[in-house]
């Protein structure tokens, strides 16, 4: 039933070249080519794009920090500065009492 016959496709090039023209169908095919060609590279350079992007994910995780060299001083990790109270200025301190 789904089986394509000969007779079936002379049809289908007897429909084509009357609706198209046979000075169009070689322009047609020639065109339909080209867009296939752009769009399986397109493809592969999206494809190429993933594997790049993949391969710096896995490069960037195995980094590691540089242990400190032996002939230099360890440095100790930052601490903030101590809070300091407020200045007030006497005039105003004794104002408020």
């Amino acid at each position: 039933m789904g089986a394509l016959k000969p007779w079936h496709i002379a049809v289908l090039v007897v429909v084509l070249i009357l609706l198209f023209g046979a000075k169009r169908l070689p322009d047609a095919a020639r065109s339909l080519g080209r867009s296939l060609r752009i769009i399986k590279a397109e493809t592969k350079s999206l494809q190429d794009d993933d594997r790049d992007l993949a391969e710096k994910a896995d490069a960037q995780a195995g980094y590691q920090p540089l242990p400190p060299h032996a002939g230099q001083p360890q440095q100790a990790p930052y601490q903030a500065p101590p809070q300091q109270q407020p200045v007030v200025d006497p005039v105003h301190r004794v104002r408020d009492n």
